[in-house]
């Protein structure tokens, strides 16, 4: 299974408190996105708010999609949703 996170800009879903982000899948798009509370846990965001969660997005973006492209390994290329419980406690970026 080949896998690869394009360099697109995420974007910040306010239904759900989630940043977007797309992979690719054997070619074939696959959504993925990561909630404000993990970003919040583990990323360092200066501010609680759209721009500090984008930021945060930025910082960790390679341990983010290294989460990611496990768990569409595990789940076959199927959609994910990566929660705090997803990244080690105390291995926050940035701070």
């Amino acid at each position: 299974m080949e896998i690869r996170f394009p360099a697109d800009a995420p974007a910040y879903r306010d239904s759900n408190l989630t940043v977007v982000f797309r992979a690719l899948v054997d070619g074939e798009t696959v959504p993925c996105a990561i909630s404000v509370e993990a970003l919040e846990d583990h990323f360092g965001p200066c501010s609680e708010d759209r721009e500090g969660w984008m930021r945060a997005f930025d910082a960790g973006r390679g341990r983010i999609e290294e989460v990611a492209r496990e768990h569409l390994q595990i789940s076959n290329g199927t959609p994910v949703l990566l929660k705090s419980g997803h990244f080690p406690p105390g291995n926050v970026v940035g701070l």
